[in-house]
């Protein structure tokens, strides 16, 4: 007989329950704030450390360097999430904190392009790829760190906190650019002063590890380890066999991408849209967001606990269906409020980021639970981190650069698109969004009453599995091999390396292997039900 949250949740004290969550959030809030400072300054960053004369291109080429660290989040989510299910969760993300870090500080002495030429972003390309290692073992510590601390029917409402953070992370990085930004003239902000935001992540670092280093470890993995219960291959228990592989598959496809899609279009991409199509000035761009940031944020909270009492499927799938549902019309009203589209009203603007980032909150807000939930304490750190990553790695990474590269094919080929050429890169998260919503309807299973102390995989209908999943990744193959060949030559200058068209060209590999690897593995097994 399965094990009930009273025989197996020992209640911790409120103090200690928000000591936990207050050490989590921080620490992973700081995380997010070193490694989203990059995209908050991706146009200025742009200027310094690729060779000029395209400025499309060389943002295009910064914003691929920014997605670099979404790629190597799958990695780190493999690497940290062995040590976190082997060694420790709290000792995993003490490490990923200083890599962060010291990686966030080192591109703020970085030299640029007219000093140390091609060294200067291959060398901002490596730090990108630490920043996202680190990030990638972060977020599952934290969110499966404070999960096993708190009760089972409030587990979406203290999981919040940590979603929180990816939010509060870029909030924080604008307004230190703000600050900043403000503090100097414009000339010296340009020249060096875009140093100082990355320069501080190390004050920020110091004050987080000696916060976190108080923490204890989490006790149900010092009970698993006491036990003899932890896992000693936590990465081939998570993958080893067809089960698993669709598994993580359904969940990437089914909850994952559409998350990750709307999350940055809501936040990233709508602040990249605003200056480079909508033609508003630096400071008013993030000052928007910023406010619309703030204003939202709270919602996190209230649509974690709304998980907790009607299921966290039925929020997360009403946030992907408004999502699809509402992108568009949101930009396209943000446009005629826009300097490039009619009368300029940063009010107006704000509550239209505002608008997005709701929707944000309601696919976001739930899934840290959601994760946890779907898979047994012994792997959970790894389990928890793969498809999370590899979601916000891939599909909400990209975003920008695949976005920018729609748009300005669009821009090029009038017609080419069922919408103007501003709104072409919109397709983009609008299709993943409504692809979640079908297969997170049709094959996930509600998970917000599951006692997370058994061992039992869960959330997850295996019976339609194969035929869903292979298609929608033969699917994302053949658009991304459309894009290479048709989308990126078009804006592609003659003589400049196709820098972004690797990247492509990696993801369609990435999605074939996806694919065909779970149709190679010979393993068979049926999923435990909780």
């Amino acid at each position: 007989m399965p094990a009930t949250a009273a025989d197996t949740f020992a209640p911790v004290d409120r103090r200690t329950l928000f000591g936990v969550i207050g050490a989590s959030s921080v620490g992973t809030m700081i995380e997010w704030y070193d490694f989203y400072i990059f995209g908050s300054l991706a146009s200025l960053v742009a200027t310094h450390f690729f060779p000029q004369g395209n400025t499309t291109l060389a943002l295009l080429q910064t914003l691929a360097t920014f997605a670099a660290g979404f790629a190597a989040r799958p990695f780190g989510a493999l690497v940290f999430g062995r040590v976190g299910d082997v060694v420790g969760r709290k000792y995993a993300f003490l490490v990923t904190l200083v890599i962060m870090g010291g990686a966030t500080f080192v591109i703020g002495i970085l030299p640029g392009y007219q000093t140390i030429g091609v060294f200067a972003p291959l060398t901002l390309l490596a730090l990108r790829l630490l920043q996202g290692l680190a990030l990638g073992g972060e977020y599952g510590g934290a969110a499966t760190y404070v999960a096993e601390h708190v009760p089972n029917n409030r587990r979406g409402f203290y999981t919040a906190f940590i979603q929180t953070t990816a939010t509060l992370g870029l909030f924080v990085s604008l307004i230190v650019i703000l600050l900043v930004r403000n503090a100097m003239p414009k000339d010296d902000w340009e020249q060096w002063g875009w140093r100082i935001p990355f320069l501080l992540s190390a004050v920020l670092v110091i004050v987080s590890l000696v916060i976190r280093m108080r923490l204890h470890e989490s006790p149900l993995f010092v009970k698993m380890k006491a036990e003899g219960k932890t896992s000693t291959s936590p990465v081939a228990e998570s993958l080893g066999n067809s089960t698993r592989w669709q598994t993580m598959l359904t969940i990437l496809w089914g909850a994952a991408a559409g998350q990750a899609v709307v999350w940055y279009t809501g936040q990233f991409y709508a602040l990249t849209w605003l200056e480079t199509v909508g033609k508003v000035d630096f400071v008013a761009t993030r000052t928007i967001v910023a406010v619309a940031l703030a204003l939202a944020t709270p919602f996190f909270l209230v649509f974690g606990a709304l998980s907790d009492r009607i299921g966290r499927k039925k929020v997360m799938m009403a946030g992907n269906l408004a999502a699809a549902i509402l992108i568009i019309p949101i930009f396209k009203v943000m446009w005629g409020f826009t300097p490039a589209g009619g009368t300029y009203s940063p009010v107006a603007l704000t509550a239209c980021v505002f608008s997005l980032v709701l929707l944000v909150t309601a696919v976001y807000g739930p899934i840290a639970a959601f994760l946890v939930e779907c898979f047994p304490a012994r792997v959970r750190y790894t389990s928890v981190s793969l498809p999370y990553h590899v979601g916000n790695g891939y599909f909400g990474g990209f975003l920008p650069v695949i976005a920018t590269a729609m748009a300005a094919y669009a821009a090029s080929r009038p017609g080419s698109f069922p919408v103007d050429p501003q709104f072409a890169g919109l397709l983009y998260p609008v299709a993943i969004a409504a692809i979640t919503f079908v297969v997170g309807m049709f094959l996930l299973r509600e998970t917000s009453k599951l006692d997370i102390h058994n061992e039992e995989h869960a959330g997850v209908d295996t019976r339609r599995q194969p035929a869903v999943l292979i298609g929608l990744t033969v699917l994302t193959a053949v658009a991304l091999l459309l894009a290479d060949q048709y989308l990126l030559p078009t804006f592609t200058p003659a003589g400049e390396p196709p820098y972004v068209q690797y990247v492509f060209r990696a993801l369609v590999v990435i999605v074939i292997a996806a694919a065909l690897v779970p149709r190679m593995l010979r393993g068979r097994g049926t999923p435990a039900r909780s």
